[in-house]
């Protein structure tokens, strides 16, 4: 039987989860090969994603090749999938979820508590960005693209980087984090630390990919991206939602705030099915605030990706 063809992005972490999906596939019998596609997120380094069109800038080209056939599945970071995908498409599977949350790199303070006054703090992340500053009004936030490795990198001229813990941990380069920031300083973004990956419905993909699905992490990525849909959430927004098993249901929390982390709306829920328990969170956010909040920094053009 013809390989199955996974579309992925060049950058190591991608091909690192790409390779994974192989190896997944290749346990239940199935042989894979890689499809490696320049996306333009990977393309336009030079300006913040909120400006050139959004995290869907590292999906679109994936999509077509899935469209046109050069690809039967394709490889995401979940938190980089818009809420709304083109039809003819559908997430089939949420692989089992690393640790979601963020990571500072700083070589010198070690420590956020212990950065000192004025900080200069690379990301890439509004939402990070937003939730530094709101704790620490003080500090300058630098923004910064690339690879892990390239972000990793700049906290030599920087006091400090933040990222993802996960992509860091996937490239067995943990050993430069110097703190892991706790889920109350740093809420995670929807889908961070899971993978996903996307076929085109009633494709061999679709059926090679859905029973690599994982349940929990299935329900939690859903509930989150529940938020985002209801909240018409992108990344010109700086919105955070992270949910957890919370016995055999689910405690999803949320927040939205204004870039300078001047005003951070927040809300929280618990319940048993996904997409009922984001909708809930989402108007609790509305009837919190967010609404204003959403309206003065939505990008014309961007906020329904």
């Amino acid at each position: 039987m013809t390989p199955l063809r996974i579309g992925t992005r060049k950058s190591p972490l991608a091909l690192w989860q790409a390779e994974r999906v192989r190896s997944l596939l290749g346990e239940r019998g199935l042989a894979a090969e890689l499809v490696r596609i320049t996306t333009t997120g990977d393309r336009v380094l030079d300006r913040p994603l909120a400006q050139v069109g959004g995290k869907g800038l590292f999906v679109k080209e994936l999509e077509e090749a899935l469209a046109d056939g050069r690809a039967d599945l394709a490889v995401h970071s979940a938190k980089d999938v818009p809420y709304a995908l083109p039809e003819g498409f559908g997430i089939c599977a949420f692989l089992a979820r690393e640790d979601p949350r963020d990571a500072l790199v700083a070589p010198r303070a070690r420590r956020f508590a212990d950065l000192p006054r004025g900080a200069r703090v690379g990301t890439s992340s509004l939402r990070r960005g937003m939730q530094l500053l709101a704790a620490r009004p003080d500090l300058v936030i630098v923004p910064v693209r690339g690879n892990v490795q390239t972000r990793l990198a700049r906290a030599a001229e920087l006091d400090a980087v933040v990222l993802a813990l996960a992509g860091v941990r996937r490239l067995g380069l943990e050993d430069q984090v110097t703190e892991v920031l706790p889920v109350e300083l740093s809420l995670p973004a929807a889908g961070q630390g899971a993978m996903a990956i996307e076929a085109r419905p009633g494709t061999r993909g679709e059926g090679a990919s859905r029973p690599l699905d994982h349940a929990d992490t299935s329900r939690c990525v859903r509930a989150e991206r529940v938020v985002l849909a209801k909240l018409l959430g992108s990344c010109t927004v700086p919105i955070a939602a992270h949910a957890v098993v919370d016995g055999a249901g689910l405690w999803l929390r949320a927040l939205v705030g204004a870039p300078d982390g001047s005003r951070v709306v927040r809300a929280e829920r618990r319940g048993s099915d996904p997409e009922t328990l984001g909708a809930e969170v989402a108007a609790a956010l509305l009837e919190a605030g967010a609404g204003p909040l959403l309206e003065a920094v939505r990008a014309p053009g961007l906020s329904r990706p």
